[in-house]
């Protein structure tokens, strides 16, 4: 990426902000004013007179020139886009002049020292980290097409003539639906505004667009795979966002409060719900998979409507992602590979946002590709890449009488009638029937994962034992793996890290206790992971399979190596960690023969690893996946 951090929001810049989100998705305000000419006159009268003010040199704000070297790259980026993306049923590209001095407003950097910057949505809008001086602080501002009076204008009048005319369309799915409104828009743009230079129609369009089909004003952000929380805390209060380098970050953006009233309305609304004074809290998932929970303005949020979302990433973490990162060790990483492919369950605990999910989701990658597995959750989070896959996601209740309703109970009831041979639960909470169901699985020989919230081996023992969830201790002996994630600091950078993985030993003689053997903690003086113990586990899948022990450490010792070796190679592509993965449990001498000869490359996996069509069944759009590849 190429970045920057941002400033207080004054009245000028929070009020310019609210007239960019106010689009017509987010609710644009009803007061129009027109430019100083149109005095009343009709849309294509007002076309006229601007650019005849423009022909007679009349502009509205002087011509600036950007010379800092950042900003030549950036417009250079825009002029190559438009030279090589040219729509001939639209609009011609617009000229270098126009994109040099008409396209975007370089003077949101004046104060700040640009740190590095990403477009997020070629050639309209990027995202850049800055650094503030005087607060000494990052920030992260969004940088979009400026658009001036005229030129929000002529949208608003779009604006209310897509709105008339899609009002009662109705759309089977969104794919549908953007290409239906791009092309009803394209259309309308040139009926009634093609005297508009071309410049101006491409940046009407990308608002149009925006407003109505994706995320109005935090679009960009929501666009932004460094991005993994967006929350606003109320009216005229800068957007947060939570960076996976930087943290938490002030944006540039803020609401008005009609806008985010509006705004929270329509996010309700495409998750499928309402938001209304009877019913003020929303917790549920957007169309992406992205997790959103808002808050409606008034009594119980004096500060207005709120909102937090929790994003959904396209491209799900791999292991070799955790190993760089450093959460765990390759050593780690390979003791977690053999136990899940030797049936060992496990649940993943932690506090908020300490990496539960991501971490489970990552080891989802090391159950062998023909097994079936079947997957429950709340809201959607757990992505793989298996293709003998159930999803399944609860539901809320259809009606006031809760009819409709599909629990996780019911769910994973469900799930044990469809054998599956692994059972990945998003979340262990309060529901006493969900966990005796989850550890019942586990009893009749069903290999299961989940996540809790727990910060040490001991609450998590603790408190599945103890109301609500009343886990008999004859059950919890059939856990095999308890993972403690933690969220903490390396310096003044906040870091993810396993900080415990201990293991569940059964005692014939004692099936009245929990015994817990630690074979990984994690060294805070150093920042890395040591092995406390010899693994009981290991030692009886070894028995298992009839391996001596040197056998044993020869199989974890060539995982490890394989994880390092990708790490070190910087391949940690989708598409190329899982087709190492696949390769190894098929030929595991090969691939070290490989890695002898310096010949497991990128390349070579990426041949080997998972075609188009396994893509597209596992619902992964491909383009996606190679651009953030």
């Amino acid at each position: 990426m190429d970045e920057k951090p941002s400033s207080e929001l004054s009245a000028e810049a929070g009020t310019e902000q609210s007239v960019a989100v106010s689009g017509v998705a987010d609710g644009v305000s009803e007061r129009r004013d027109p430019p100083e000419n149109g005095d009343g006159d009709t849309l294509s009268d007002v076309l006229d007179i601007e650019l005849s003010a423009v022909d007679d040199g009349q502009t509205e704000t002087d011509i600036v020139l950007w010379e800092d070297p950042f900003v030549q790259d950036i417009l250079a980026d825009v002029d190559a886009y438009f030279a090589t993306h040219r729509d001939e049923t639209f609009a011609d590209a617009p000229s270098s002049e126009f994109v040099a001095t008409r396209f975007f407003d370089f003077s949101v950097f004046d104060d700040y020292d640009l740190l590095e910057y990403r477009w997020v949505n070629e050639p309209f809008a990027l995202v850049a980290i800055v650094y503030d001086d005087d607060e000494m602080e990052h920030r992260y501002l969004v940088v979009e097409p400026e658009m001036n009076n005229f030129e929000r204008y002529v949208r608003q009048d779009m604006v209310e003539l897509l709105r008339n005319q899609l009002m009662y369309k109705e759309f089977d799915e969104d794919a549908e639906r953007r290409d239906l409104f791009e092309r009803e828009a394209k259309q309308m743009i040139l009926d009634n505004a093609a005297t508009v230079e071309e410049g101006s129609l491409h940046k009407l369009l990308y608002y149009l667009v925006r407003d109505f089909i994706d995320y109005g004003a935090i679009d960009p952000i929501m666009r932004d795979p460094a991005v993994e929380d967006v929350s606003c805390d109320g009216t005229a209060v800068p957007v947060f966002v939570y960076h996976r380098e930087y943290r938490d970050l002030k944006t540039d953006v803020a609401f008005d409060r009609e806008s985010l009233d509006s705004f929270t309305s329509r996010m309700a609304q495409r998750a499928g719900k309402q938001l209304t004074v009877s019913s003020p809290l929303v917790d549920a998932s957007l169309p992406n998979g992205s997790r959103v929970q808002i808050t409606l303005g008034g009594d119980i949020s004096t500060r207005g409507a709120n909102f937090t979302i929790r994003k959904f990433a396209d491209i799900p973490f791999t292991p070799v992602d955790l190993v760089r990162w450093n959460t765990f060790s390759a050593e780690m990483m390979a003791y977690y590979w053999l136990a899940i492919q030797n049936n060992k369950s496990l649940v993943f605990a932690g506090g908020t946002g300490s990496g539960k999910t991501s971490s489970m989701n990552a080891i989802s990658f090391f159950i062998p590709p023909a097994s079936k597995i079947v997957s429950i959750e709340d809201t959607r989070e757990i992505d793989l890449p298996h293709e003998n896959w159930i999803q399944s996601v609860t539901r809320s209740p259809l009606t006031a009488e809760g009819r409709g309703e599909v629990s996780m109970y019911n769910l994973l009831s469900a799930a044990l009638r469809q054998r599956p041979e692994y059972l990945l639960v998003g979340e262990i909470r309060t529901d006493e029937n969900v966990a005796l169901t989850f550890f019942q699985a586990m009893s009749t020989g069903h290999t299961a994962y989940t996540t809790f919230h727990a910060d040490s081996v001991e609450t998590v023992i603790s408190r599945m034992q103890n109301p609500p969830l009343n886990v008999p201790v004859q059950m919890l002996q059939d856990l095999d793996i308890i993972s403690i994630q933690q969220q903490t600091y390396l310096g003044d950078k906040r870091v993810r890290r396993n900080r415990s993985t201990a293991e569940i030993q059964s005692q014939e003689y004692d099936t009245n206790d929990i015994h817990i053997k630690r074979v990984f903690e994690r060294d805070s003086t150093t920042d890395t992971h040591e092995k406390v113990s010899e693994s009981s586990l290991m030692a009886e899948i070894a028995a298992d399979r009839g391996w001596d022990d040197a056998e044993l450490a020869a199989q974890l010792a060539d995982r490890a190596r394989l994880l390092q070796h990708l790490v070190d190679e910087g391949i940690n592509g989708y598409v190329a960690v899982s087709s190492a993965i696949q390769l190894f449990d098929k030929n595991r001498e090969e691939v070290v023969r490989r890695l002898d000869a310096g010949q497991l490359t990128e390349a070579y996996l990426r041949e080997r690893g998972p075609t188009v069509e396994d893509l597209d069944s596992m619902g992964i759009d491909l383009r996606t996946l190679i651009e953030e590849e």
